[in-house]
């Protein structure tokens, strides 16, 4: 199978046209990591995986998650020190199982993250109308919320911030670390006043029974692991914390997009490591504790809302609370729409340079380093998509992408440690195979545990990604051509040179 070598991909990242600068420092980078992985998981998610999955036993639906992502975490750690440059996952794929399989994840992670900023936009949307209604501003139904025709809020934003980002990195990370701290502000103030309005009957049964998939029986609706004979149930019970965990799974995904941004560190053999696991470690904390809170607070079945933290406070009388908490999820989820943005035009960027897209999208504007082609590109797809489907199918979509890619780099840790012993490497997984069997175990579950309908919008995306390879990608790619090698040839640099450079 067609490799690309690491020595490649590292010249590569330092051609002038489609070079990016490295001014992300270690505040900045981690700040990037919670802004990202604080925000659909605690404003949205947590309210609708409890409802329709797990109940209060969402909480360890997060722990699963946690456990799931830090293993994933320490796999990511050594690609992203070894291969400090963008594209995340399709990277690691391609200097490690070659181009196909690489093509495969960059494909797949275009899904994961379009349609995870798509649900994270909606949830915005809910937000905001939830915001303006305790001022008494109503806004109509056909152009926000579950029934919209439309839903306009969540389009504008993803247009505002495609602008943003279409300027520089560093004005995004600026504008991420305000809202940021913002976003913090407000989910302790949650806690604070959430803590003293806990019913503890409301935990109790703590773990649901059983129930079939949909209320009915609904066959697509019921997990792969279920329709394969190894589960019987999707919703309650331990297959609905499974369920849970595949749901919610997608709140974990900041260390992804930070490794996508690995060529914008500085020094990202120091700074990548330590960002990667402080942010699973910080958030995992917060969103268990939120977890527990919010289902103590109200029943679980009425928490199927865009906005489940505000519509808690709210239920309990809180007002000044749900404003305040109502501004921080606002400037929360914001983050995670736009840093998902900015990681989906890095992995695109990286499959045009090595043209398995058309390499009219690698083009960065020369004064502000940013790839204007494919930011806007990418944000009109985000845009459309969140228009026409509903929260639900968004999240649910972007998390069985998020999840694939995560096997992918577990199995290409392994591969390039055997193929590869002696290369230089920032950072070293422990214990391997042993971590990324493990990670790669939770993966498979919890992706087996996602809704049969899922699986099928999946694989008839990979599906058309599969035939773009095969008419343009194959034929076209760097590698395929040649000229990689032609460019090794007339350098001829010493791996070790090339890999501290």
């Amino acid at each position: 199978m067609r490799t690309k070598s690491i020595e490649a991909t590292l010249r590569d990242a330092e051609r002038p046209a489609t070079r990016l600068a490295r001014s992300l420092g270690p505040l900045q980078l981690s700040m990037m990591g919670v802004g990202v992985t604080i925000g659909a998981g605690i404003f949205v998610l947590t309210g609708t995986a409890a409802a329709n999955y797990a109940g209060p036993a969402i909480a360890l639906s997060y722990l699963l998650g946690a456990v799931a992502s830090a293993l994933v975490a320490l796999c990511y750690m050594e690609f992203a020190s070894t291969v400090p440059v963008a594209g995340s996952a399709y990277t690691f794929a391609y200097v490690s199982l070659g181009e196909l399989v690489a093509w495969l994840i960059g494909w797949d992670l275009i899904l994961d993250m379009t349609m995870g900023a798509g649900a994270v936009a909606s949830g915005w949307a809910q937000y905001v109308a939830d915001f303006l209604a305790t001022f008494g501003v109503h806004l109509p139904t056909s152009i926000v919320g579950p029934d919209a025709v439309v839903n306009v809020p969540a389009v504008l934003i993803i247009l505002v911030l495609t602008a943003i980002l279409s300027s520089s990195v560093r004005t995004t990370a600026r504008v991420n670390t305000v809202m940021t701290l913002v976003k913090l502000a407000a989910i302790v103030v949650f806690l604070c006043v959430g803590v003293f309005h806990i019913d503890v009957a409301n935990w109790s049964p703590f773990i649901p029974d059983s129930r079939p998939p949909g209320g009915d029986g609904d066959f697509w609706e019921q997990p792969l692991l279920g329709w394969a004979g190894i589960s019987t149930n999707a919703t309650f019970g331990f297959a609905g914390i499974l369920t849970g965990g595949a749901i919610v799974f997608g709140a974990y995904s900041g260390f992804d997009i930070m490794a996508s941004n690995a060529e914008e560190a500085k020094r990202p053999q120091r700074t990548l490591p330590i960002a990667l696991m402080a942010t699973v470690a910080v958030c995992a904390t917060l969103y268990v504790a939120v977890s527990l809170v919010i289902t103590g607070m109200r029943a679980y079945p009425h928490l199927n809302t865009g906005a489940p933290v505000t519509a808690a406070l709210a239920s309990v009388g809180a007002d000044w609370a749900v404003r305040v908490v109502g501004i921080g999820a606002i400037c929360g989820l914001t983050t995670v729409v736009m840093i998902m943005l900015l990681g989906q035009s890095r992995v695109f960027l990286a499959m045009s340079r090595d043209r398995l897209l058309p390499e009219w999208f690698s083009h960065v504007h020369p004064a502000t380093r940013s790839p204007r082609r494919i930011t806007w590109t990418l944000g009109l797809m985000v845009a459309f998509m969140t228009a026409v489907l509903p929260i639900q199918d968004l999240a649910e979509l972007g998390n069985i992408g998020m999840l694939t890619s995560f096997v992918v780099v577990c199995v290409g840790v392994m591969h390039l440690r055997r193929t590869r012993p002696d290369l230089p490497r920032g950072f070293r997984t422990p214990w391997v195979p042993v971590v990324p069997v493990v990670a790669l175990l939770l993966c498979l579950l919890l992706v087996g545990s996602l809704p049969l309908i899922t699986w099928v919008r999946f694989l008839a995306w990979m599906a058309v990604g599969l035939v773009i390879y095969g008419v343009w990608g194959r034929r076209n790619s760097r590698v395929a051509s040649g000229e990689l090698a032609g460019e090794a040839a007339a350098r001829s640099p010493e791996p070790e040179e090339t890999l501290h450079t």
